[in-house]
């Protein structure tokens, strides 16, 4: 047999990245705006913000993604009243594709959203510093990063771009994958999604397993692979996780105090709280809040 081999194309490619970040902003926050030659995208994790781009003024929900090509003035600002999370990454890319997200704001889906999940925690590994700081200039290199992991980040980011752009475009349908797979898919989908919405609304109680499984009709070692599937934690490990996010975003709002937002959120006392919060982020809740401050009252 005589074999030949097909060129795979590029149509979008991307090389250089200028920054990654996750940032977790307080209610008054403001960035005053500045403008480069490399694209830029800002996605709302959780909250809104207001947004400047060029001369047009936006409100961003969560889920929505706008992009800023070189050389467009933007800005970002909370709107006073909720604490918002943001992914921001800035990169170059000189395909003609990307002109299609100028001037645009797009809704991101489940997996795209896990994509960009995926970029920030490779991230983390290849670099070094923190990624809430919106006065970084430059990442720095980890002496030890995973392997290939610089090359996962620009595959993960050019497959995020290229799933929008045929999304919104619809030039090409995405190809179906075997009935039986994508069936268990869509059902394990809407099965995470549905008790995502109920430990959503059950955040400020205290669940456990049992609890969760027998009002989302789901067995036990089911629920508990669902989520090491799809999240990398455990349901428990999970619905604490949700728990501390929300008593992050409370301490930014700046509403109430540690003992208040403790018993908001169903612990049985702050030291439960001061603990669970330490052991998943690090930090207490006062140096947390101590250092999301600093980021904010840095000078310009």
């Amino acid at each position: 047999m005589s074999y030949k081999s097909v060129y795979l194309q590029d149509i979008l490619t991307i090389r250089d990245v200028y920054s990654i970040h996750y940032f977790e902003y307080m209610c008054d926050f403001s960035f005053p705006g500045e403008s480069h030659d490399f694209w830029e995208f800002l996605c709302v994790d959780k909250g809104e913000v207001n947004v400047i781009a060029g001369d047009k003024f936006h409100v961003l929900k969560k889920g929505e993604i706008i992009f800023h090509k070189p050389n467009e003035f933007h800005n970002v600002k909370s709107n006073g009243l909720i604490a918002p999370n943001l992914v921001v990454i800035s990169f170059s890319c000189s395909s003609p594709a990307m002109s299609f997200f100028e001037e645009k704001i797009l809704h991101i889906s489940e997996p795209e959203r896990l994509l960009l999940g995926q970029i920030i925690q490779e991230a983390k590994h290849v670099f070094e510093g923190r990624m809430d700081d919106p006065y970084q200039e430059e990442l720095i290199k980890a002496e030890n990063p995973g392997f290939a992991g610089e090359q996962l980040i620009r595959l993960y980011l050019e497959q995020r771009l290229i799933q929008l752009l045929r999304r919104y475009m619809a030039r090409t349908p995405t190809p179906n994958p075997p009935i039986g797979k994508s069936i268990n898919q869509k059902a394990d989908g809407e099965l995470f999604a549905l008790v995502l919405k109920y430990m959503e609304t059950h955040v400020c109680e205290t669940l456990t397993i049992d609890q969760i499984c027998k009002s989302n009709s789901v067995g036990r070692s089911q629920l508990q692979k669902l989520f090491r599937t799809r999240s990398g934690y455990g349901a428990i490990e999970y619905f604490s996780r949700m728990k501390v996010d929300l008593a992050k975003q409370m301490i930014r709002e700046n509403h109430y105090n540690f003992t208040q937002i403790a018993d908001a959120l169903g612990f049985s006392s702050i030291h439960y709280f001061s603990r669970q919060f330490k052991q998943i982020t690090g930090m207490t809740p006062s140096e947390y809040a101590s250092s999301i401050k600093a980021l904010s009252d840095h000078p310009v």
